[in-house]
This record gives structure tokens, sequence and C-alpha cells, in this order.
């Protein structure tokens, strides 16, 4: 996967939108790459969505097309597209803990967090040992920068604004987050146990989806993270994603929701973490 459909379809509407302002002008594509002093084939690489425009290009073809009040716009644009599909090579060029820290003023200014993990413990949730395991697997897998102690300090350090509010976070996670072990099992067991802990908060809310839950209206998706209203967060295999466009920030809501009605909540989510817990110092059956 080398781009999100996201981020196709955001670059197909500006790469229409410039085809359009061009066409409003009056001048063919050849007209106007020869105003700009481009290769004529740059028009069409920008107008099929192939070239992402730089705030330059962006400058120069309002310029010749006469629609400099759209400029600021067009700019904002192509930024949130480029932002919106960050691969982790480039994410991650700087170490874990650079990664981890980029996102401390989002969770900082959020106030309603949804998260749903179809695969992982949320990071905010995670123990000391649980998060060593998931950073060290990811610095073996690629990253060359060995930094992991300190990204997972910054983790460590996060999980204080589940203290400070008023900020009310709201978590569903698979019953197979809960079986798949990460490390070893007694750290596994401390990290079950951590969740019982920390479901009991005033402002926490943790819901379990359980297996054998009828998913015919609601399957398993992506792990994703809503921030408020504004903002949703999804970890690719090859990338991390930003949607910030309200009808698809709206989708994820639905889909949280919809994830919320099959899962279980209280005495029943409790229930399935301490199964999970007892199956970790269950003997294995030999076959």
């Amino acid at each position: 996967m080398t781009r999100s459909s996201n981020s196709n379809q955001a670059r197909a509407a500006l790469a229409r939108r410039l085809r359009e302002i061009r066409k409003d002008a009056g001048l063919t594509a050849r007209e106007l790459a020869a105003r700009a002093g481009w290769h004529e084939s740059k028009c069409s690489r920008l107008e099929n969505g192939r070239t992402l425009p730089s705030d330059g290009d962006l400058r120069a073809w309002t310029s010749h097309c006469d629609a400099k009040d759209l400029t600021a716009d067009l700019i904002a644009t192509a930024r949130n597209i480029q932002g919106a599909y960050v691969e982790w090579q480039r994410m991650e060029r700087a170490g874990l803990r650079r990664a981890q820290e980029s996102v401390l003023p989002l969770w900082e200014r959020t106030r309603h967090f949804r998260t749903y993990a179809s695969s992982l413990v949320p990071g905010v949730l995670q123990t000391r040992a649980y998060t060593e395991a998931v950073l060290m697997s990811i610095k073996n897998r690629r990253v060359p920068i060995d930094d992991v102690e300190a990204a997972v300090q910054v983790r460590m350090d996060k999980q204080r604004l589940l203290h400070e509010g008023p900020r009310y976070f709201a978590f569903l996670l698979e019953e197979s987050v809960l079986r798949h072990r990460i490390g070893k099992r007694e750290a596994m067991a401390e990290q079950l146990g951590h969740l019982l802990r920390l479901a009991k908060f005033p402002n926490v809310s943790l819901g379990v989806i359980p297996l054998d839950a009828d998913r015919t209206g609601m399957w398993p998706v992506e792990s994703f993270w809503v921030f408020d209203d504004a903002q949703v967060n999804v970890e690719l295999v090859a990338a991390y994603l930003t949607v910030t466009q309200p009808n698809e920030v709206a989708a994820y809501a639905r889909t949280f929701t919809a994830l919320a009605d099959i899962a279980v909540h209280g005495p029943a989510a409790r229930t399935l973490i301490e199964e999970a817990i007892a199956a970790l110092s269950a003997p294995r059956q030999v076959l």
C-alpha cells in the first residue's frame, strides 16, 4: 500500500479544482505551463493528481489564472493532504522518541478520546513492560536508531493525561487483544491486571468485543483514535493516517458507536479480562 484511499480521494479533488481554475481562466494547459515556465507535462501531472503541488506551484497557478484569492485555501488543502498520509519511515527517521513526542500537542488539547483497538492494547493503557516489548519490536523491524528506552518514557509520561481532567476516555478492545501475548507471560498478566485497575477510573470506559459476538453488521476494522470530533488517527502497516475531513471523522465516530453496541462493559468485560489472565497460567495441552 502506497497511498490511503482517503489521501487518493483528496488528491483527486484538488487536481479537479486546479483544472476548473485553469478552464475558468480560459487557458489551455500548454498556455499555463508556458506562462509559469514549466514543461507542459507538469500541468497534466498536477491536474491528474500524479504530482502533489508545492506552495510555489499553487501560487504560480493562481497568479497566472487570475485567482490569487484562492491561493491560501489551496495551499492549506495541499498541506493537509501531504500530512494526512505519513510513511513510518519518514515519521520515525529521527527515532521513536520523536515520533512519540509529535502527538503530544494533539493529546493535550483533546478532551474526549474514543479508541478502537483490534490488535494491541492502546498505548495510554500500556504497562512499561508491554510498551517496551511493542516498541522494541517496531525498532527491530524498521527503525535504525535505538532510542527505545527514551520512547518508552515518553509514552509512560503521556499517561498522566488519564489523571488530568477534564478528559474522558472510551476504549473498545477486541477480545483477541487480550489473548495476543506481547512479551513474557508474566508481563502480559501484569498488563491485563492493569486494564482491570484502569477500568475503575471514573473517566474511563472500557469495552471488550467478545470473540463470539455476532459480527454480521460490524466486523473488525483497523485500529483508530478519534480525538474530540476534530481528528482521527489510524495506524496502517506502512503509514500513519490522519483524517480531518468532517464527514470522514463522522464515519469513524459512527463506526465506534456500532462497535460499542456489540461490546460488553462493566462486569462482563472484567470477566473476559480475568479469563485471559487465567489462560496465561493454565497448563498447555500437549497433543
